[in-house]
């Protein structure tokens, strides 16, 4: 099969599981919207019920809200008021009666306080207030037994009042609800059978669609170990915690190409960066500064380079003594390479050298003044500057090709070691010395902070930023 046939049978199966997580991401910002509406239903129950009555009939059944008994009936009894006054008037016993009706249930309500259970105590407060201001009577009692009063219908009007009752009252009134208790001792609410079909899904979806496929295509991994790669998942599932879905809906959206979270993850990780790399940095550099002053206060780092034998934490991983095969190979490299191109150079150096040393000579200046002679030394120069460079560098060649070099060398090295060592042994040495490199290593600290504090890391991030540009082009 062709490459080109090959890739088509594959972008037919790309196509089908972007459109798949398409679906599920928009399933899942459906359940949290549903999820949301549910948290925010009762503390905004007032609202729905102005806005759209028509939701709290239909969501009152799942949250175990239903009227209150008490509230209902003080307005239907205003109800039956209205009817009984367009029948007989405000002249009539049954008129009087009714308005004695009110005027007790106005006292109960304000003793017993229905309002409570439902946490709207402030509403009744707030009803309260408003007929002591229409009455302008202190008392709450006094306030509704002087409103629900045929005297007061009579010099205020009946049809004014009622209406007073029906636009700033019974609303309120109307808010007060009654939710039941469940059998675990708290109110009732049905959400779970509008969720459990969402739970289903996302489970079946979870186990079987990804952590049963994924562990297939990758080999060595259980259903188990991609469920916990997958933790951000589990809130679609739990039946506790649901506000926490926002961030599995996030992810989806984001992954199925629906939200491009790319600039906030940027910014956020470069906030994280910002905030924790300049603490860090800090840290570990003075650490390691103050580590290496311990250590130079100590003796420690004289023991290490002039003592590798005492070093007792210290780990060999190669049997070599680094110092002195770093020494060597840089001998090495100095006679076979470098010296060879520089060659010509130092013999320009001899050359002067030795001719500033014979034109201060006087027989040197008396021969240059004999005819025919005086090119003898120009030339006995070259000769002598040449012979004087070839011999050096064949001498420094054989000295390393000798086999006795490496003896001599190590020989060398330690015999020097051991004249410092006993140089600094000096009490007076020492001091000073380590009096002047920690607080060399000192400054380095304090103008190092100084270098992150004014800016150093924010540059470092921009400099990040823009490598990344270049790798992603």
């Amino acid at each position: 099969m062709l490459p080109s046939q090959k890739l088509a049978l594959k972008q037919p199966v790309t196509s089908r599981n972007l459109w798949f997580n398409r679906l599920m991401a928009i399933i899942a910002l459906v359940n949290l919207f549903l999820v949301f509406f549910d948290l925010s239903y009762v503390p905004w129950r007032n609202l729905y019920l102005r806005e759209v009555p028509s939701v709290t009939q239909l969501y009152d059944p799942i949250k175990g809200i239903e009227i209150h008994r008490e509230t209902q009936n003080y307005i239907n009894t205003v109800y039956q008021l209205e009817d009984q006054v367009s029948s007989t008037g405000l002249q009539s016993s049954e008129t009087e009666n009714l308005l004695t009706q009110l005027q007790t249930l106005s006292d109960e309500m304000i003793k017993d306080n229905p309002f409570a259970a439902a946490n709207k105590s402030g509403i009744l407060e707030k009803i309260k207030n408003i007929m002591r201001d229409r009455m302008r009577i202190e008392s709450a009692h006094q306030a509704f037994r002087a409103f629900w009063s045929k005297g007061h219908f009579e010099s205020a009007g009946w049809q004014p009042e009622i209406d007073f009752f029906q636009t700033q009252i019974q609303p309120l009134i109307e808010t007060n609800y009654y939710r039941r208790i469940g059998i675990n001792g708290k109110f009732l609410n049905r959400f779970w059978q509008i969720d459990l079909p969402f739970v289903i899904l996302f489970s079946l979806e979870l186990l079987l669609g990804r952590a049963f496929l994924k562990s297939r295509s990758e080999m060595g991994l259980t259903w188990q170990q991609v469920i916990v790669r997958r933790w951000y998942e589990l809130p679609l599932i739990l039946p506790f915690w649901r506000f926490l879905r926002v961030i599995p809906v996030i992810i989806r959206l984001n992954q199925a190409d629906l939200l491009n979270l790319d600039i906030a993850r940027q910014e956020i990780n470069r906030d994280v960066v910002a905030n924790f790399a300049e603490e860090i940095t800090e840290i570990v550099a003075i650490r390691l500064i103050t580590q290496l002053q311990e250590s130079i206060q100590q003796g420690k780092i004289l023991n290490w380079f002039l003592r590798p034998h005492t070093r007792k934490s210290y780990i060999d991983i190669n049997n070599t003594n680094e110092i002195k095969a770093i020494a060597s190979h840089f001998l090495r490299l100095t006679v076979y390479h470098v010296v060879p191109k520089i060659q010509p150079d130092i013999e320009a150096l001899l050359h002067r050298s030795i001719k500033t040393t014979l034109s201060q000579s006087p027989t040197y200046q008396q021969l240059q003044n004999v005819p025919g002679v005086n090119q003898i030394p120009t030339q006995l120069t070259d000769k002598l500057v040449t012979e004087i460079s070839q011999t050096a560098y064949t001498t420094m060649i054989s000295l390393l090709e000798d086999s006795e070099l490496g003896a001599i060398s190590n020989r060398l090295i330690d015999n020097f070691g051991a004249a410092l060592e006993a140089e600094f042994q000096k009490e007076q040495n020492i001091k000073e010395i380590s009096a002047l490199i920690i607080d060399l290593l000192e400054e380095i600290k304090i103008n190092y902070i100084i270098g992150i504090v004014e800016g150093g890391l924010e540059k470092s991030l921009q400099e990040a930023t823009q490598i990344r540009k270049i790798i992603q082009r």
